[in-house]
């Protein structure tokens, strides 16, 4: 009898642990790694973006195709530009997580709007008429 409780109590635990490995060991640190590649891929989004507005014409367009990272961690993203509040910034989620990035510069003086995943081939397009 005293095999079985012992063995029950171990069962038990060993299932608790499996649940508890996972989501400590496994999801915690990938979750903080796709908040920080967030940051990264939204300040670089932003970057771009002040790059290009700065070099822009007074008459006519310019475009530029850059490319950010398909997934993180094994996971997908959008990409979300446009007016939070009373600032322009960066959005980038994916499920549950997601990061915020002020657009420095031009955030008062040029209105910028759209999004994107991160598959495939991205474009800026400014064109001085506006769109």
């Amino acid at each position: 009898m005293e095999y079985v409780i012992i063995s029950g109590v171990l069962l038990v635990l060993m299932i608790v642990m499996m649940f508890t490995v996972n989501a400590v060991f496994m999801e915690g640190p990938a979750d903080k790694l796709r908040y920080h590649a967030f940051v990264d891929i939204g300040n670089g989004v932003s970057t771009r973006i002040v790059d290009l507005y700065v070099i822009a014409p007074g008459n006519g367009t310019i475009e530029t195709k850059f490319d950010i990272p398909d997934d993180v961690a094994g996971k997908g993203y959008f990409v979300d530009v446009g007016m939070t509040g009373a600032s322009q910034a960066i959005l980038v989620q994916g499920g549950s997580i997601q990061s915020r990035i002020a657009i420095a510069g031009i955030g008062a003086t040029k209105g910028v709007s759209g999004n994107t995943t991160g598959a495939g081939w991205n474009i800026i397009q400014y064109d001085s008429k506006g769109f």
